[in-house]
């Protein structure tokens, strides 16, 4: 039994028929990244000392008879823009690559509740901003399928952790298809919860408006249980929601009506993709589902572009913060303390981080305020209108995750604007604070290939549900 391809609920059978302890587990996992990860380069950080600690916990609490929740003794990867208290936190920069962080996000703290077992933190574009895991500080994660492509991004280590079996889920973070395209590239399940179902307390934040936490697994079973775990309402988030549980377990497939945008399938799409996307979307109408092309205007003219105006603006407000004098890099000399602010900040912050940076604190600036950032905001209000619209024909949207299968490493480095088109069927989904899933239907020259549904706000367990019917038909789980 190779114990590192197993589901959760798999380990979970295993440790209660004492098939194998937590230590065991622990330690196979960090054997795998110890050997493999030096070709994949998923982990900044591996908490070996933790995930020991932890697993035999679960060891002595099965010794002693006790229940253990479904996570206890599971190995799990975060991406390293959510703290862990005392492990390492770097958002993929070196303006952070020596900060410990002091406490737990809201996430890991029910999560360790349930008794994971924390392998360590992965790989990702800095403060969470790129499409390939490149724009890393230290740097360029491999996709595990091929290692001359890129996993997708920011939360590539995480994806590429999973797909290369050295964790059996991971957290990622996703801003704008940040879970949903790494998934799409790697092969894996990968959840965006609605925006305020899962606390962003404890993720460093990009975009405030913007940032959300979710799962990458390997099924969508595994995604329902850790979602289950991270969601609610959290007093130390205040855009944070109660959690509101719809049973959609005996959903009948012949019930639902699937919208199918066309502007999604239109010119810039690679044709296999499209081909292997309407494959997977028109094997539920043979099971009974019914299908409409629907159309998203603003969403899919204007949610690029209005992303790229919010998403800066919002950077340059959050990553003020790092001045080199409460905490991260600091330049060593300086003439005075504005050459001080100048120089820690162009020696931490990498290109990308910079140009965002930049744009941002132009878009608000004064001048200009009204006419690109209050527009970008009046413009986000009518792409939640686009859906609103949408919702009231159908009951789930089934879309694209991205173009393309994964580029090659360095393909897309030169030119910033072909990164930015990457994420053209995800911006408006963040926007709008809604639940995506991506699921696997297929592979184009042995690169996965996933697909997107798109659900009512707070509907993660419909489009779970819809998720699974079409893994449990069509795909090998």
């Amino acid at each position: 039994m190779d114990l590192s391809k197993l589901t959760i609920k798999k380990i979970h059978q295993g440790l209660l028929k004492k098939e194998f302890s937590a230590l065991e587990l622990a330690e196979v996992y960090l054997a795998k990244i110890k050997k493999e990860d030096k070709k994949i380069n998923a982990f900044l950080t591996v908490s070996e000392d933790l995930a020991i600690s932890q697993a035999k916990k679960i060891d002595e609490t099965i010794a002693k008879q006790e229940e253990i929740p479904l996570l206890g003794g599971v190995p799990l990867a975060v991406k390293d823009i959510i703290a862990i208290k005392n492990v390492r936190a770097t958002a993929g920069s070196k303006i952070l690559e020596n900060y410990i962080a002091p406490y737990d996000a809201t996430c890991i703290k029910k999560l360790k509740e349930q008794g994971a077992v924390i392998m360590g933190k992965t790989n990702m574009d800095e403060f969470a901003m790129g499409s390939s895991t490149e724009r890393s500080a230290f740097f360029p994660t491999k996709n595990p399928h091929d290692q001359t492509r890129v996993p997708g991004g920011s939360s590539g280590g995480s994806a590429a952790a999973v797909a290369a079996n050295m964790s059996c889920y991971a957290l990622g973070s996703d801003t704008c298809g940040s879970i949903r395209q790494p998934a799409s590239f790697c092969g894996l399940v990968g959840l965006k919860p609605t925006y305020g179902a899962v606390s962003r307390y404890g993720l460093i934040a990009m975009a405030s408006s913007l940032d959300h936490i979710g799962p990458l697994t390997k099924t969508v079973e595994d995604a329902r249980i850790v979602f289950n775990v991270i969601s609610g309402k959290d007093d130390l988030d205040s855009t944070s929601v109660r959690r509101f549980k719809i049973n959609d377990s005996k959903l009948k497939i012949e019930n639902i009506k699937i919208g199918i945008p066309k502007e999604y399938f239109a010119k810039g799409i690679d044709l296999k993709v499209e081909e292997i996307v309407r494959a997977a979307i028109k094997k539920y109408e043979t099971l009974g589902a019914g299908l409409k092309e629907i159309s998203l205007p603003y969403s899919t003219e204007h949610a690029l572009a209005t992303y790229y105006v919010i998403m800066p603006s919002e950077v340059s407000a959050n990553l003020a913060r790092y001045d080199g004098i409460k905490y991260g890099h600091f330049a060593k000399e300086a003439e005075n303390l504005i050459d001080f602010y100048f120089k820690s900040r162009r020696e931490g912050f990498g290109e990308e981080t910079k140009r965002r940076i930049m744009l941002g604190t132009y878009a608000l600036s004064a001048g200009y305020y009204e006419a690109y950032y209050l527009r970008a905001q009046k413009i986000r209000t009518l792409i939640r209108r686009d859906f609103d619209r949408a919702f009231k024909k159908v009951d789930v949207l089934m879309t694209p995750v991205a173009p393309t299968p994964a580029f090659k490493l360095g393909e897309k480095l030169a030119d910033p604007l072909s990164m930015y088109l990457a994420d053209i069927y995800m911006a408006a989904v963040s926007l709008a604070g809604l639940p995506a899933i991506s699921i696997p239907c297929g592979k184009v020259k042995g690169l996965p290939v996933g697909f997107q549904i798109i659900g009512k706000p707070f509907e993660e367990e419909k489009i779970m549900a819809i998720a699974e019917i079409f893994e449990k038909y069509y795909t090998k789980v």
